[in-house]
């Protein structure tokens, strides 16, 4: 009797340290936050990442009460930064301000990283889904889109693509023209957008894919010309532009995007609270002008919604990057 007694006692004392345990991501999640957030961004400060990170750190601190500590740090192609926050404590506490080059097109191009999307990291808020625009210069010999592919196909190797850098977004959706189009340019790889558009202005490459704001006023100037949209739709600060698809090229979407990212095992309560933030900041007047500066509407996407698209947009990449053999130089 005795015996089955302390069996019982053993099994409830048992029961409550489970439960005990059990109830520590629920408490931490109802007091949360308690204490200030980072918010690495995995880039240099100034850049299209801290475009976006910064005002929504602003607001995410008056909604939260917590202030929302930036913490850039660069290299790698924004490996370091990823590395930092896989390895922080998965508290809610360090979060991770990714990218597609990040977060979908790095693991593509780049087998040697030591992160993994998927085991590492828990989708939170997808931020901005942004469109590039194809931009050429009238040295392209081309004011549609139509055209263009036509001299690319009867020049095969003539005309040079610029991009910011080897297994960047802007460089993907050059390899994903030439896949679709079935045409030969050449890629050339600057160290960042303002010495690609320098050559871009002069001459030297013909074309690029990068977001319409960045060259506007050159546009305007009748120094380079827009051609197309690279996003699934019209763009709302030039909808008189046409898709890619729309101006000949069936099937091609291409651009970047920021999103905020967890480590794997944050309590999901603290996931969905800072979901529901984000999302109502997105929403608000200030944030919804700068995504529509660079032609992008609020996602508001579930974190679910989220990682269903890191997942389509990483096979798709993964895909073209198998078939066109790119590979990080290191």
């Amino acid at each position: 009797m005795r015996r089955e007694h302390s069996s019982i006692r053993l099994a409830v004392r048992s029961l409550c340290l489970l439960a005990a345990i059990a109830s520590v991501p629920v408490a931490q999640a109802q007091t949360y936050p308690d204490k200030p957030i980072k918010l690495v961004v995995p880039f240099a400060p100034g850049g299209g990442a801290d475009y976006f990170a910064r005002p929504l750190g602003a607001k995410l601190t008056e909604a939260l009460g917590q202030p929302i500590l930036i913490d850039n740090r660069g290299g790698a192609n924004g490996a370091i930064g990823a590395e930092a926050v896989q390895h922080s404590a998965a508290d809610g506490y360090t979060l991770l301000f990714g990218s597609a080059g990040v977060m979908t097109i790095g693991p593509a191009v780049n087998p040697n990283l030591k992160y993994d999307t998927d085991r590492d990291f828990l989708p939170v808020a997808l931020i901005v889904d942004s469109p590039f625009s194809l931009i050429v210069h009238p040295a392209a010999g081309a004011k549609t889109l139509k055209e263009l592919i036509a001299v690319a196909r009867a020049n095969p190797g003539k005309l040079k693509y610029g991009s910011s850098g080897v297994g960047g977004a802007p460089h993907l959706a050059g390899e994903l023209f030439d896949d679709i189009a079935k045409t030969k340019s050449v890629h050339v790889a600057y160290k960042g957008v303002g010495p690609m558009v320098t050559d871009l202005l002069a001459g030297r490459i013909e074309m690029t894919f990068i977001g319409i704001n960045v060259v506007q006023q050159h546009v305007a100037a009748g120094k380079l010309f827009v051609l197309a949209t690279t996003g699934s739709k019209r763009s709302p600060i030039a909808p008189d532009l046409p898709t890619m698809s729309e101006a000949g090229l069936p099937g091609f979407a291409a651009g970047t995007w920021y999103g905020v990212l967890a480590p794997a095992g944050t309590p999901r309560a603290v996931v969905a609270r800072l979901n529901a933030e984000i999302n109502r900041a997105l929403a608000q007047a200030e944030l919804k002008g700068l995504l529509a500066k660079t032609g992008a509407e609020p996602p508001g996407m579930t974190p679910e919604q989220f990682g269903g698209f890191m997942t389509t947009e990483r096979q798709k990449w993964t895909k073209l990057v198998k078939a066109a053999n790119i590979k990080i130089e290191e």
